[in-house]
């Protein structure tokens, strides 16, 4: 007992330490974002994090068969869109506003695969709290609403990375996968960010890029396979659910960005949508 104890509470530490570094790494991108813009910022992200994911978990050992290849083309495909899109998002709107909208995304995948009643209320606490985030277009401290529609799109693009991670998946191991998919965005994404932001590669960047890289990628994953050998997968979500109120502190502590009353009750409203759904699937059905 004391030793599951012990498993629980080093699992609960490692969640938690891999939410403030992803959101830490997410506040040294935003910081980027004047010199090399959110593009040249997720080329350094995707292509320093697959060349350390492809270090650690040697893909090339877990080569797909064929009808597993274009699932984790989309698993690639929609790990690239959803960093691109969180990118440009957050350069327009304050990071933890843009988690909790990036949030419904698998939080739409938890709702949708339930087939219970009651989880119509998690479904009124998500809408309401993006409601509330929606832009005032007639207020001067509205959010900007391309913003708003990219993290939203970001979050469509992690509902798509969840939906086909789970696919690929089932045919080797998570981090081989992770890997691969990772490798698919960089090769699409760091031509991209390299031709339009050319300074990303220059000496005085490359070490922020492999900061950010470790922060948001190669270390809280490390953590996050600690943390599911010694917590169930719902208790997991359960305490991801607090990943948008870490991500509005580390935007406050590193960034500065204050938000209003309404904004951080919207995102306790997606929290509690999000934490509502973790503790509805984790009961037996009826």
């Amino acid at each position: 007992m004391q030793k599951s104890t012990k498993e629980l509470l080093l699992a609960i530490l490692c969640i938690l330490l891999a939410m403030i570094t992803i959101q830490s790494g997410a506040s040294l991108a935003k910081q980027l974002f004047p010199i090399v813009g959110p593009e040249g910022t997720t080329a350094l992200r995707l292509g320093f994090s697959a060349a350390i994911l492809c270090l650690i978990f040697k893909p090339w050992r877990h080569f797909p068969v064929a009808s597993q290849r274009l699932p984790i083309l989309i698993y690639g495909l929609s790990l690239g869109g959803m960093n691109i899109l969180f990118y440009y998002a957050i350069e327009r709107i304050p990071l933890g506003i843009g988690v909790a909208l990036e949030f419904t995304g698998p939080l739409a995948v938890a709702l949708f695969s339930s087939r219970r009643k009651r989880d119509l209320f998690w479904v009124a606490c998500a809408v309401a709290g993006i409601l509330l985030l929606l832009p005032d277009m007639k207020g001067q401290e509205s959010l900007d609403p391309i913003g708003v529609i990219l993290a939203l799109a970001a979050g469509a693009c992690w509902a798509g990375y969840i939906l086909f991670g789970k696919k690929t998946g089932s045919q080797s191991s998570g981090g081989a996968t992770v890997a691969m998919g990772m490798t698919v965005a960089a090769i699409v994404l760091v031509p991209y960010g390299g031709i339009s932001q050319s300074a990303a590669f220059t000496w005085g960047i490359i070490p922020l890029g492999i900061g950010i890289a470790v922060l948001s990628s190669a270390l809280p994953y490390t953590l996050e396979m600690i943390t599911l050998r010694n917590m169930s997968p719902q208790n997991f979500s359960i305490v991801m659910s607090l990943e948008p109120a870490i991500a509005a502190l580390a935007g406050l502590i590193i960034l500065g960005e204050l938000l209003s009353i309404l904004q951080w009750l919207a995102i306790a409203l997606v929290i509690i949508a999000s934490l509502g759904s973790s503790l509805s699937t984790s009961k037996p059905k009826a």
